[in-house]
């Protein structure tokens, strides 16, 4: 399987390098292993969902 690193996930998906570490450390991310100090995320790995916002409350404003 092809890994990628946290940076070329975060510059992927558009958001920063933290949140895509915050994402393994919480196990949203399918599959990612930690290798010593690196998470390695599958290349085809989606992005997860941010749950930090209610989706149909933001669509109300």
């Amino acid at each position: 399987m092809n890994y990628i690193t946290t940076k070329e996930a975060a510059a992927k998906w558009g958001i920063s390098d933290r949140r895509v570490l915050q994402y393994c450390h919480a196990g949203r991310i399918a599959e990612a292993e930690k290798m010593g100090n690196t998470w390695l995320i599958p290349k085809n790995a989606e992005k997860p969902a941010d749950g930090r916002t209610n989706p149909e409350r933001a669509m109300k404003k």
